[in-house]
């Protein structure tokens, strides 16, 4: 709390009042003292005065006259529940209810790690940029900001308290690009584009809300390296999470298509939801050098964004800003955001032409739904996946231009396809016909290249289509991790060992906590005999997202083969359903408990027959039941089963050799067109 300085009676105008709990007091020295070394006014000692009618007439008159008012958020602040310093916030903010909304008066300041988002402060005080000065270690550029607030009367942008870029960048034309929505690794289904779908055996069905995200090897850290973690929803119900998560990913997006700059994959990023971690942990576990924080506020049809760039190193705020439109604008603030960040990186885009012009969807209605659809694409089930399918078509019906919607259409019926819940025919078509829509809306949309290059590997099993898809959607999006992964597939589809490992090795670079490309890696290991690098790549999947669906039965899987039966059983044990029942077919019959071995399968039989043909072609194979084997193997080519674009990783399996090694599985190869 601060008192009247001995000197003066009264805030002349133009005059900042620091308001600061005791305890950091030393805090607000340091930024008093760099503000009248600028002939700034700041009002600040440390006298003893407390309570009293004299206080209150003084300090109702003080924060009455100053121009500017300072609150210094800390944990001592949120320590402390009752202090005279929250009385000053309070008279501030009353006094700010007087004035117009384009009259900046209240700045905080944090001068700790207190985060925004979990702050004890009035409401008001979200509305507004907020300052960070750790230890109240004051920059130029923050001295400079005071000095601009104090010198404007009232401002015509709606950008309040936008502050100038605190470092600047070479000036670069610009060029124009098409903004692709790219939902890097869409959490739990780790769809299409950001996970290249699915592990061996249908391994996304995970869920990263419940992950932990701590691994043993940490990526390599670049210079020029950035993650965006998911913005807050500060909105007074707390219903505009969706929205918030939108912001975020636009804006990872569009820092994606900048050269020289590295981003981390929404997946990997997103797994610190919700966690109030270190953000030195944070850029440690990522690998990059700052993150991004931001939140929104969404208030009937105006929208408030805030965003702010730290660095990892040392956890300070190297740049800020908050705007303020309406909703319609969403898409201009975003853009808005990432050429700041640009900026303040000092990121060379290069000589060419460089914006991140893109087509603005029709109705603010079209981009709400839009954003919902991808909530509900998110929901890891059923009922999400159709929910999502049901809304791109909404926002196709009121804005038939929308690539994104098109987009996204053909992701979730091909999801529906992949997972059973249609028939493979209808599903699979569909996606194939949204997906050459979106490219018809824009024919240069690596989500759309990516959708076909998976219909054509999991539903029309053409190596080649898929192949040239893959390569033209990476060609589009080069260090898109949902791209490089899906390429992996397509040779790990044709065996092609050492060219799916690079693919899945980038992926990871880009997204190092997408556990799906983990999974894949550790499968091409396991293939190729490197059961001791396959082994730490499965534990890794699990030690990211422990409920990574099949997790536990392709460690067990790899524990298998490499001889360590009672480990294998344990794993196979913790897994529910056809993974279970697989896992136990294999095991149980490794371990010679044949009668165990066959109630396991035959209740695989039983609940999956239709769906699932191939698993209990594969288990059959493990029995050394060969006739059995090749004669489900041909019902699941009758069926479409999505799951036989892997099966030339049974000619790596050693315990399926003499499943492999039959001339009737190198005639089935022959039947699917893949190379014997």
């Amino acid at each position: 709390m601060q008192g009247e300085p001995p000197s003066k009676t009264s805030t002349p105008t133009g005059a900042v009042f620091l308001s600061y709990a005791s305890q950091d007091a030393e805090a607000a020295q340091r930024i008093c003292v760099a503000l009248r070394a600028a002939s700034i006014e700041a009002w600040f000692d440390q006298s003893e005065l407390r309570g009293g009618d004299a206080w209150d007439r003084q300090i109702r008159r003080q924060i009455h006259d100053c121009a500017l008012f300072i609150p210094l958020i800390s944990q001592h602040s949120q320590e402390r529940l009752e202090g005279y310093f929250r009385l000053e916030w309070k008279l501030a903010v009353d006094r700010s209810h007087r004035m117009a909304a384009e009259r900046s008066f209240i700045v905080p300041v944090v001068v700790d790690s207190t985060r925004e988002r979990d702050a004890l402060v009035p409401d008001s005080f979200r509305d507004v940029q907020w300052m960070h000065l750790p230890g109240g270690e004051t920059s130029s550029a923050f001295v400079a900001r005071i000095a601009a607030l104090l010198g404007a009367t009232t401002s015509a942008s709606t950008d309040h308290g936008s502050a100038p870029a605190l470092v600047s960048a070479p000036t670069a034309r610009t060029r124009n690009l098409r903004a692709v929505w790219i939902p890097f690794g869409l959490a739990a289904l780790a769809i299409i584009v950001g996970g290249g779908w699915f592990a061996l055996q249908r391994s996304a069905l995970h869920q990263h809300a419940e992950a932990g995200v701590t691994v043993q090897s940490h990526p390599a850290v670049t210079e020029k390296s950035i993650a965006v973690l998911p913005f807050s929803d500060l909105s007074e119900k707390h219903d505009q999470e969706y929205f918030a998560d939108g912001m975020a990913e636009e804006v990872i997006d569009l820092l994606a298509r900048i050269p020289g700059l590295k981003v981390i994959g929404r997946t990997s990023s997103f797994q610190f939801k919700g966690k109030n971690q270190d953000l030195r942990t944070v850029g440690n576990t990522l690998g990059v050098n700052y993150v991004v924080e931001g939140s929104v506020r969404k208030s009937g049809d105006r929208l408030r964004v805030t965003a702010q760039l730290i660095s990892t190193r040392d956890g300070s705020h190297l740049w800020s800003d908050a705007y303020d439109a309406p909703v319609d604008n969403a898409l201009d603030i975003q853009d808005r955001i990432a050429s700041n960040l640009v900026r303040a990186l000092q990121v060379s885009v290069g000589a060419a032409d460089y914006s991140f012009a893109r087509p603005v969807f029709k109705s603010s209605e079209a981009y709400d739904l839009y954003l919902r659809g991808i909530r509900a694409l998110d929901k890891n089930d059923k009922e999400g996946v159709e929910s999502a399918v049901a809304t791109f078509q909404q926002v196709l019906a009121l804005d038939p231009t929308s690539v994104g919607a098109a987009e996204l259409l053909s992701l979730a019926q091909a999801i529906l396809a992949y997972l059973g819940y249609v028939e493979p025919a209808t599903g699979f078509e569909r996606a194939r016909v949204s997906a050459q829509h979106a490219l018809g809306l824009d024919p240069k949309s690596s989500i759309a290249y990516q959708t076909l290059s998976l219909v054509h590997l999991y539903y029309d099993w053409d190596w080649a289509a898929a192949e040239r898809d893959g390569k033209k959607a990476l060609r589009l999006s080069a260090r898109d991790p949902g791209a490089m992964g899906n390429l992996g597939d397509v040779y790990r589809a044709l065996g092609r060992w050492d060219e799916s490992v690079r693919q899945y090795e980038a992926a990871i670079s880009s997204d190092p906590l997408d556990p799906v490309w983990h999974s894949h890696l550790g499968t091409v290991w396991l293939a190729t005999g490197r059961l001791r690098e396959a082994e730490a790549e499965k534990r890794k999947v699990l030690q990211i997202s422990p409920t990574y669906g099949w997790g536990h039965f392709l460690l067990g899987q790899v524990l298998l083969t490499q001889g360590r039966l009672e480990a294998a059983l344990a794993e196979m044990q913790q897994e529910s359903d056809e993974a279970r029942d697989f896992g136990l077919v294999v095991v149980y019959h490794a371990m010679a408990r044949q009668a165990e071995s066959a109630t396991a399968l035959a209740r695989l039989v039983q609940e999956h027959a239709q769906d699932r043909a191939y698993s209990v072609a594969q288990a059959c194979g493990y029995r050394v039941e060969l006739n059995d084997a090749f004669t489900w193997l041909e019902r699941a080519y009758r069926q479409k089963d999505p799951d036989l674009w892997s099966i030339k990783l049974n000619q790596a399996d050693p315990l399926l050799k003499d499943f492999a090694h039959d001339p009737r599985f190198a005639a089935f190869l022959r039947k699917m067109n893949l190379p014997p």
